[in-house]
């Protein structure tokens, strides 16, 4: 069975690594596990997730993104050309450093064996029944380009390419290659999960990209650019929805800005099925630019956050949603968290218990709101 989704009730994808697959990676990668034995430990946990996520109602299911290190960047390494080292810095979070790898060009971005995300979507695909369906979160490309035109990587990069515009081809290529062999292998869900754009909207927005207003216009037209040539390209009955938010990491954030900035480019012609959009707090600005969704595309609103343990209340949640049914009708509407629980693998400040209160409230406002 093949369900295009989103469904009213919904979740962007990761979730919180039990203890045991945390344990597993760390003696990996002291040399004390070897890869045979961490695969086992990944495959039991995986295989146990997708059994909660049924349990609790969820129609698509996923790993969890218990594979990787992080939410894209495990994404971007399979691909020739790409280089990491453990970072000393860290990417600068509101209260923490993301102590998540520097990640650079070495080379031509270019795909040249099976991605190794095939075979992850793989294995969740074999647990689908007629109520659920595997669906695969990957960076938008979007997200893969901005890696590389930053401030931090522009040496790495300008080594290789003479312009953004080689970029921009290669890396576009190398998707409707991934994409290829997904699809292959019978993928028909796909999730783009994209930051770039909440680092645009935010006022710093400036001195993340090294540039000025008219830089940030050009930007913005390249990373709308880059997302629809990718998505153009993919087969008519390929589903392809995008989430976009601000910065997951440890329960902290990484920018702030509405989608006010960006409504034109990303909400009005961002060719993608539907929207997965983070609304859990002020920072998201107001629901007013969703009136650029163009009709009948299907909205989702993160309205319960997954940075905090405590409960939204459920009324509030509700009439958060008749307000946004103001700019999108209601049955255009469904609901979600704002982002993962773990969109890297040290997770969120809540415990599992927690995380799947969380989505069993989704489920309950869901099911009160549209039956």
């Amino acid at each position: 069975m093949t369900n295009c989704g989103p469904n009213k009730y919904d979740v962007v994808g990761s979730f919180l690594r039990p203890a045991k697959l945390k344990e597993a990676r760390e003696a990996f990668a002291a040399g004390t596990l070897d890869a045979t034995a961490l695969k086992a430990v990944e495959d039991e946990c995986v295989t146990d997730l997708i059994a909660k996520e049924k349990t609790a109602g969820l129609r698509f299911i996923t790993d969890g993104e218990f594979r990787r290190a992080t939410w894209h960047l495990d994404f971007m390494w399979a691909f020739d050309g790409i280089g990491h080292a453990a970072t000393k810095d860290g990417l600068p979070f509101h209260d923490e450093a993301a102590k998540i790898d520097d990640t650079f060009l070495t080379g031509k971005v270019v795909l040249t064996t099976e991605h190794p995300f095939v075979e992850h979507y793989r294995f969740v695909a074999q647990f689908e029944d007629e109520q659920t369906t595997a669906k695969l979160t990957i960076p938008a490309p979007a997200q893969f380009i901005e890696q590389f035109i930053m401030p931090m990587n522009r040496e790495a990069t300008e080594a290789h390419y003479a312009d953004d515009v080689a970029l921009e081809d290669d890396i576009v290529a190398a998707y409707g290659q991934f994409i290829s062999q997904l699809y292959a292998a019978g993928c028909r869900n796909l999730q783009f999960d994209d930051c770039s754009w909440g680092c645009l909207v935010d006022p710093k927005a400036e001195m993340f990209f090294g540039t000025d207003q008219a830089g940030l216009a050009r930007i913005k037209e390249q990373l709308l650019r880059i997302n629809n040539r990718v998505l153009d390209a993919a087969p008519a009955d390929l589903r392809i929805n995008t989430h976009v938010c601000r910065g997951n990491f440890h329960s902290t954030w990484a920018c702030e800005g509405g989608y006010d900035g960006v409504a034109d480019a990303l909400l009005a012609n961002e060719h993608v099925n539907a929207f997965f959009l983070e609304f859990d707090d002020e920072r998201s600005g107001s629901f007013a630019p969703l009136a650029s969704v163009p009709a009948g595309k299907q909205v989702v609103l993160g309205l319960i956050t997954t940075k905090r343990a405590e409960l939204e209340n459920k009324q509030a949640v509700i009439d958060r949603i008749h307000e946004a049914a103001k700019y999108v009708p209601l049955e255009n509407l469904c609901l979600s968290p704002q982002c993962g629980f773990a969109s890297c693998e040290i997770g969120n400040k809540l415990t599992e218990e927690q995380q799947w209160a969380k989505v069993a409230l989704v489920r309950e406002i869901a099911e009160e709101v549209w039956g």
